[in-house]
Order: structure tokens, then C-alpha cells, then sequence
């Protein structure tokens, strides 16, 4: 018997016999890419996420009971202990400079919100001389790299939409500078959509509804690509985790290393106050004695509100989902077993598919289930978790709406305002507006300075300055 008709069984004795309906009618070529799509199905998992999340024999929802906040690591200027911070940061130098940290990038996604055609890593984001988020995060690597005299590797996850294209654009720009052979680039796993009956669905006659699981789902995608045993080889153990959307983030930051590093932590996590009580971000709360994060959809208004009598919010602490991450604790979630398993939530969608004919049905309406995975839903997993906090104008400005809250106009902005502070401490008039945003386009590279003391150093060594008058890029 042929490998594929063991295959076929298996979905025919799964009661998911409708994925190869249409076999009869298929070429060769079709027939073996229908075979490829089937085979990184595990129909077990399927059963058991049918079970519990699409036909509801186990309870459905988030539980929020019994939530406390989440105790913080504060910055100085809120209370936080200075000389621990200068400890902390002293000690993440040493683990940079001792090769034990890498670079980790969720890059999935398109840029389709945006109304940009291409993976979002490739999109112009910088103010003056459009460069893209790749290289900007590239830049930080190479400066880092000229720093702390190390070589650091660089993980990128791709998906299936987007992975020829990314390839090729790194390709095309030499790496920005980076040694190809030190960039390493996989792709994120799939997992199928279901109708509400728990039928797999099919977008086409030859191919299935398939869709990335989820952010969570890059720890079992790091174990299973190989990238946990390059890193572990290379003698790495703390691992930068960040999504590809937010170019100011600190991809590289001491400080937050040492304090993961110096509490024995296996997840670390960045948190900004909210800006409201309502914002769209996560909630850091601990839970009978486990640090979890609770999306702002399923928070209780009551305790989203709840304020201290002198008027602080009591849930304050939102997730920017940057993390660091312990390469031995990514070994544990991502090979899974009874005790270390990330749940699958639900997500109800309007999925593209084809009827009983194979002719294509674009739903009105949620027709169907994808299953996904949340990367903070290993908090619970971690041992001596830590919660850091950053300066949301330093770290906190994604990429994700063409225009309003998160669009380009208003990265550009926080970009040309935090490089005018930056700027001004170091003595140099710069014409800003009421809101902060300089009135000429500035953009500093991050080979030039990454951060307020970098920028003063930088700027100092320039024999020759530059005239601000019409607009800076340095």
C-alpha cells in the first residue's frame, strides 16, 4: 500500500474523509501538494481541540477568577531601585558579551492591514529615508554586535504566505550588513479550520483551509525547525523574543537581560502602564500564585477600572508582547508533554471555501473555526517569571493600522519624537510642535546611537556637524 492511501485512511477512519473528496479529479502535481498539506494535519490534536472548543464538552471562555496584579519590576523614576538597575544591566552585558543571547522574530504576517502587498517585515517605516523594518532591526543587531564585541544569531519566522518573499528580500539587500550565516529563517506551523461540526474545511478542490496557530505557536516551531538545538550548540540561553510590527522596540537591551537573567527567570516580560483604563493591551495578573496574561477582551470592566484611592489604576501593568525567553524553557513548551502544553483558542472567521461542487463560497458570515496559539499563555509554565517595566515612548509604537492609533504616521511620529529628546539632552535645538513632533524630519540610525548616552557619544565624535535647518538622517 502507497504511503498516501495509508494517509487517506487515516483521515477516512478520523471521520475527516472530506479533505480528499475530490481526488478522482486531480492532476498528479495536485494530488501531491494536497498529500504535503494533509501531512502536517495531526488529526489526534484536531479531535481533541473538536472536542473541547467547537462541539463545547468542556467549558468554553477565559477564567478570571481570583486575579491579583502582577508585581513589577519599576523604573527608577516610579520607584524602582536604581543600583538594582545598574546590577541588572552590568549583568546582561556580561551575557552578551559571553555569546549566551539571540535574537528571535515573529514575522508572519502581510501587510494587508496596512494596504501594503508584501510580508510586513519589507515595509518603510523609518521617517527620512524609508528604511524597513528588517533593516532597522538589523541595524540594532550589527550596533549591538560593534558593542559588546559578539556575534549575535538572528531567528526569523516566517509563514507559509510570506517565506519566499522574505528569503528573497534579505537576499536582495546582502543581509544588511548581518552574515548570511548567522540569519536563520523557518516557518510557523498551520493548523486547519473546521466547520462547526468539526469537518476540516477545504479552500480549494486540491487544497485545505490552513492558517498559522498562532504567535504561541513559534516555541513548538523553534523546537521543531532545529532552531533550539543551533542555539543550545552555539551556547546560547536567553532569547529576545519581539513581533516584527514595532520598530522602536529595544531589541537588545541589557538591563532587561540581567534582571531575567539574575532572578533564574525562564519568561521575562516588558510591560508599559496603560494608557487608559481601557486600552487594547493585555493585563499582567497573577492567578492563584502563577503570572498570566488576561486579553483587555476578557478583563472585567470592574477590575479593567479599578482604581487605588489616591486614583493609580490597580491593574495597570499591559503587555507589549516583548519577552525573553530561556532556550531550555522553549525546549520544554515546544516538545509539550502532560504538564507543558499551551491551550488552543477558538477563533470563529469567515473562511473562504467550496461547496459539495468545488465551486469557491466566500461566506457572509463566521462560517467556521481556527484554532491559535497565545505566546503569553506560557507565563503559567515559566519558573521565577519577571515583569520589567519600559518607557512605552522608548519601546511602544507598532505598525499596524493603515491609518489612526498604530498606523505609519504615527510610528513616523514617535520615532522623530523620541530622536528629538535624545537631541535635546545632548544640547541641540530642535523645533518641535505641541505634541513633540519635530517640525523637520530627523531620523538617527541605530548605527549611530540606539539610545539617549549612545546618541551624546555619537554626536560628540562628529568632526564635522550636520545643519539641522532642513531635516536630519544620520
Amino acid at each position: 500500500m502507497k504511503d498516501h492511501d495509508v494517509l487517506m485512511q487515516s483521515f477516512q477512519a478520523a471521520g475527516q474523509g472530506q479533505v480528499f473528496r475530490f481526488w478522482t479529479d486531480l492532476s498528479a502535481e495536485q494530488r501531491t501538494s494536497l498529500i504535503e498539506q494533509a501531512r502536517e494535519i495531526d488529526l489526534a490534536e484536531v479531535a481533541r481541540l473538536n472536542d473541547s472548543l467547537v462541539l463545547g464538552r468542556q467549558a468554553a471562555g477565559v477564567d478570571v477568577s481570583g486575579l491579583e496584579p502582577a508585581p513589577c519590576v519599576a523604573l527608577p523614576e516610579h520607584g524602582g531601585d536604581t543600583a538594582l538597575w545598574a546590577e541588572a544591566k552590568l549583568a546582561g552585558e556580561k551575557a552578551l558579551r559571553q555569546g549566551k543571547v539571540a535574537l528571535f522574530t515573529v514575522a508572519g504576517g502581510q501587510g494587508t492591514r496596512l494596504g501594503y502587498d508584501g510580508p510586513k517585515g519589507t515595509f518603510p517605516v523609518t521617517p527620512v529615508t524609508r528604511k524597513p523594518l528588517f533593516q532597522v532591526f538589523a541595524e540594532k543587531i550589527l550596533a549591538a554586535q560593534r558593542r559588546y564585541g559578539c556575534e549575535l544569531m538572528w531567528f526569523i519566522m516566517t509563514s507559509h504566505a510570506n517565506h519566499a518573499q522574505t528569503l528573497a528580500f534579505f537576499d536582495k539587500h546582502r543581509h544588511f550588513g548581518l552574515r548570511p550565516e548567522q540569519v536563520h529563517f523557518f516557518r510557523q506551523g498551520r493548523m486547519p479550520a473546521v466547520d462547526f461540526s468539526g469537518k476540516i474545511l477545504l479552500e480549494g478542490r486540491d487544497q485545505i483551509a490552513l492558517s498559522p496557530d498562532g504567535h504561541g505557536g513559534s516555541l513548538r516551531a523553534l523546537v521543531r525547525s532545529g532552531a533550539i538545538e543551533r542555539m543550545e550548540r552555539a551556547g546560547v540561553e536567553v532569547i529576545s523574543y519581539f513581533q516584527v510590527d514595532n520598530p522602536l522596540i529595544r531589541i537588545i537591551d541589557p538591563a532587561f537581560i540581567g534582571f531575567h537573567v539574575r532572578r533564574g527567570s525562564e519568561m521575562s516580560s516588558r510591560m508599559v502602564p496603560k494608557a487608559f483604563d481601557k486600552e487594547k493591551v493585555g493585563h499582567f495578573c497573577i492567578q492563584r500564585g502563577k503570572l498570566v496574561v488576561i486579553e483587555y477582551s476578557d478583563m472585567p470592566d470592574e477590575l479593567a477600572t479599578l482604581r487605588h484611592a489616591a486614583g493609580e489604576l490597580v491593574y495597570n501593568a499591559g503587555s507589549i508582547a516583548i519577552h525573553l525567553l530561556s532556550t531550555a524553557f522553549v525546549r520544554r513548551v515546544g516538545e509539550g508533554g502532560a504538564n507543558v502544553v499551551l491551550p488552543f483558542h477558538r477563533a470563529d472567521k469567515k473562511i473562504p471555501t467550496i461547496d459539495d461542487a468545488g465551486a469557491p463560497v466566500k461566506p457572509a458570515k463566521p462560517n467556521g473555526v481556527k484554532f491559535e496559539m497565545f505566546v503569553f499563555d506560557a507565563l503559567p509554565f515559566a519558573r521565577n517569571p519577571v515583569v520589567v517595566e519600559t518607557r512605552r515612548s522608548e519601546e511602544f509604537s507598532p505598525v499596524k493600522n493603515a491609518e489612526g492609533v498604530d498606523s505609519p504616521k504615527t510610528c513616523s511620529d514617535d520615532q522623530m519624537k523620541l530622536f528629538a529628546r535624545w537631541m535635546h539632552a545632548a544640547g541641540l535645538a530642535v523645533p518641535v510642535d505641541d505634541t513633540g513632533v519635530p517640525t523637520i524630519r530627523i531620523e538617527i540610525s541605530p548605527l549611530f546611537a540606539v539610545d539617549e548616552d549612545s546618541f551624546a557619544e555619537s554626536w560628540a565624535a562628529l568632526k564635522v556637524k550636520p545643519a539641522l535647518a532642513d531635516g536630519l538622517a544620520l
